[in-house]
């Protein structure tokens, strides 16, 4: 217990970089970390090589948003369950068992295209295979996090996760579209699947003794109910959650906005777009080495990141130019991992061990199920209202949530250690 309270203080005097990549001194974690890097950058290849699929197939965006939407409404509707299953299950070998999904289902991508059996429909049904697939397996991979590593490394461990993803972003695409140029979109669909049995390969090498894994809960009626009851009663978790659903919903969608923004405010191509989305995927990395060296958690932090989320949201609107806008949107991408990144810690540190995957599994829903209902009202907002007055909309969005994180009498500022402190004893 002593090593974790002084942890925390004698970690503020380590170099930044020492401080940044701590949690990579834990092997299960670096083993994680390796199997994610290659993992999520073959999803963000897929993920290209299925919107050229679709328009090659069909010639129609409609079809590539309805993909996209079954992608996503399993996870807003299915993912709570999903927690139910996580806070039941060994969380190592469920997400063994999601991402031997994922693999199956990219190789039977892969291999109905590079045959010319492929068609629309067998695009959307496996394109909601790999959403329930999803409803599991982030809720599984977010309560995992707090078995690799002690609670005063969860904040450093989550916001590497965030430059991890952000990473594979903009490496994914990249590698895919020169896969479709010298080869064949298929085989975007076969190194996925490769890249899958990286991710399966770091948690069969996992040292199992160094996880702190969490009992699984009996099996018992009414444990959704339950996890709801919680947080409505928990306003150190229902806060941050009310938060990033608001955020989530309307301040997040900048795939819709950003297309607009430089397309119809600029007048641009796609290199205008790709400098707005550079300059965002940069800003998210700094931001997430940043976020990894400090360690304070709670909504009042998670508010003070909504604040500058939301202003810095606001000031892109109003840039007058390409160049002012990318100048913007890289302090709006480290202002959103600040955002993201103390929002995830929180509710990990707060939460119960018994209760962390049904918490997580409303995170989920927050963060990524709510692209089903706030990508078509941003949308719509775009296109009615303009690019700029749907910026305006998730800036204002974020400042709203803002207020209600530094109205609520739970926000006051908190260090992992003091956190893990009051769940020492329970279920671990």
């Amino acid at each position: 217990m002593e090593a974790s309270r002084t942890g925390p203080v004698a970690s503020g005097a380590l170099p930044w970089r020492v401080r940044t990549f701590r949690s990579l001194a834990h092997p299960n974690y670096r083993l994680f970390f390796v199997g994610q890097s290659i993992s999520l950058t073959g999803t963000w290849m897929q993920s290209v090589a299925l919107a050229w699929l679709i328009l090659q197939l069909t010639g129609s965006a409609t079809w590539l948003g309805v993909a996209i939407a079954l992608q996503t409404l399993p996870v807003l509707l299915i993912a709570p369950y999903g927690g139910v299953w996580v806070d039941r299950l060994d969380k190592r070998r469920l997400l063994i068992g999601t991402q031997s999904i994922a693999t199956v289902q990219a190789i039977t991508l892969g291999v109905m295209t590079a045959t010319g059996h492929v068609t629309i429909g067998w695009v959307l049904a496996l394109s909601m295979v790999l959403g329930l697939v999803n409803a599991v397996d982030n809720p599984g991979r977010q309560a995992f996090v707090r078995e690799m590593v002690p609670a005063d490394l969860v904040r450093n461990a989550v916001s590497l996760n965030a430059v991890l993803v952000n990473v594979a972003r903009a490496v994914g695409p990249a590698v895919a579209g020169a896969l479709i140029v010298v080869a064949d979109v298929s085989v975007c669909f076969f190194v996925n699947a490769v890249s899958f049995v990286a991710a399966i390969g770091s948690y069969l090498l996992m040292n199992r003794a160094a996880l702190t894994p969490v009992p699984p809960v009996p099996r018992a009626g009414g444990q959704l109910r339950q996890g709801l009851a919680y947080v409505r009663a928990t306003p150190a978790v229902g806060v941050p959650l009310l938060m990033m659903a608001i955020v989530g919903t309307l301040t997040y969608e900048f795939q819709v906005t950003l297309p607009a923004f430089a397309t119809e405010t600029f007048s641009g191509s796609a290199s205008a777009l790709g400098i707005l989305v550079a300059a965002m995927g940069s800003g998210a990395v700094i931001g997430g080495l940043v976020s990894a060296g400090r360690e304070a958690v709670g909504v009042r932090v998670i508010a003070g990141a909504a604040v500058a989320f939301g202003l810095t949201t606001a000031v892109t609107a109003l840039a007058p130019s390409v160049a002012t806008a990318a100048a913007c949107l890289v302090v709006t991408g480290a202002a959103s991992i600040w955002f993201l990144s103390t929002g995830n810690a929180t509710l990990q540190l707060n939460a119960p061990p018994e209760m962390r995957g049904r918490v997580m599994s409303l995170w989920t829903v927050a963060f990524i199920g709510s692209t089903a209902v706030g990508g078509p009202l941003m949308g719509a907002a775009a296109q009615f209202a303009g690019p700029r007055w749907a910026l305006a909309v998730g800036a204002a969005a974020a400042l709203v949530a803002a207020v209600i994180g530094f109205r609520t009498r739970s926000g006051r500022r908190t260090r992992p250690a003091a956190a893990s402190e009051e769940r020492e004893g329970v279920g671990e």
